[in-house]
């Protein structure tokens, strides 16, 4: 046993409290702060994700606020999507990449108002790299962190749950969008969105005081459906396809090479000022030189899910690596997410080396399911 020391760096979310007397038996770090990753009974866990509800602390999912009157031309400059038709109240999933065109980001995008958007990141210091391209544009902007942390209810009784709280309004959201709204005096922001593909929503606390408030409220109201603490599922994300910033890339990955091609539109006008871009248009031009597909691995016997970056060869020559594995539930079969050469076909064979043992697999296209 080993003891984590709390200290200045290391933040505690809003829910921690909620979450410790919900039966938290495991973190992660992720964006400086604690990120639960489990309550003891991974199965329960998962199943209560993929038939009932489940509800999640991602506060870790951090804000990085960008106003004031160059906020809409910094945020077009920073991602390799296209806004010029995203409207007040609309999130958009944007790449995020440097100069060369690798990925550092792939936060969602809410445009909360002309010149004031939110970017929900994954796991690295956005904050620091806007401020530091406002400053190199000498853009008028106000770059902060704000008071926002979100908390998932996510699975088929999501919907139920969440239209429960707030009102059938929240039935009509479509995909990425979002509306302000209280809950019992708590404001929040409330997004149709989540990280599994089991469907729900982000609820996006705007008063950190209040976390535990919040969570019991969204718990006795999702009494009725079996509602339950997780976390963003391993096993349902790769059964699912979905990429993980920094888990599934390296520090060469663009968005071709992982499936986020169709997020990137390479014949904006300007390109001179977007981030990355130009190396982005050389790349989409000469092709992509490694993509993501699924392997099966032969066998119908659960492995440790502590696959990471595993070599993959192919007739005898390394190809590319096998980034996640785990054990699909649904599908009894060991899975995981290859980036590989696109010499490698799908449906070819191929080995996944292992603790200097090779397994034998196929490669599939993803999603799994």
């Amino acid at each position: 046993m080993f003891e984590i020391t709390q200290h200045t760096r290391l933040r505690r979310s809003p829910f921690y409290d909620a979450t410790v007397a919900a039966g938290v038996t495991s973190f992660m770090t992720y964006n400086q702060m604690l990120l639960p990753t489990g309550y003891g009974d991974p199965e329960a866990e998962y199943w209560r994700l993929i038939e009932g509800v489940s509800m999640w602390d991602v506060a870790a999912e951090r804000q990085v606020q960008i106003a004031g009157p160059d906020a809409a031309r910094l945020v077009q400059m920073l991602v390799a999507r296209d806004l010029s038709k995203c409207v007040v109240g609309q999130g958009r999933y944007v790449p995020l990449c440097n100069h060369d065109g690798t990925l550092i980001n792939d936060p969602v995008l809410l445009k909360r108002a002309d010149d004031c958007f939110w970017l929900s990141v994954a796991d690295s210091d956005m904050l620091i790299f806007t401020r530091a391209i406002a400053g190199e544009r000498g853009l008028d902007v106000q770059i902060t962190e704000p008071d926002v942390s979100p908390l998932a209810v996510q699975g088929p009784k999501a919907e139920d749950t969440i239209a429960g709280l707030f009102g059938d309004w929240v039935r009509d959201l479509k995909y990425f969008w979002f509306e302000d709204a209280t809950l019992e005096g708590v404001p929040v922001v409330v997004q149709r969105s989540g990280w599994s593909k089991q469907g729900g929503f982000e609820i996006y606390l705007r008063d950190g005081t209040r976390g535990t408030e919040l969570w019991n409220v969204i718990a006795e109201a999702g009494e009725r459906y079996g509602i339950g603490p997780g976390n963003p599922n391993p096993c349902e994300r790769v059964e699912s396809g979905l990429l993980s910033w920094g888990g599934d890339t390296d520090d060469d990955t663009n968005p071709f090479e992982v499936r986020l091609g169709r997020y990137v539109d390479v014949e904006r006008e300007y390109a001179e000022e977007i981030v990355g871009l130009q190396a982005l248009r050389r790349i989409n031009e000469e092709g992509p030189k490694r993509y993501q597909i699924g392997v099966v691995l032969d066998g119908d016997t659960p492995e440790p899910s502590n696959a990471v970056w595993l070599p993959i060869e192919h007739n005898g020559a390394r190809v590319g690596h096998m980034t996640n594995g785990v054990w699909s539930r649904r599908l009894k079969r060991n899975i995981g997410f290859a980036l590989v050469s696109r010499d490698v076909t799908v449906g070819s064979r191929v080995d996944v080396v292992k603790d200097g043992q090779r397994v034998g697999a196929e490669t599939v296209w993803l999603p799994f399911i």
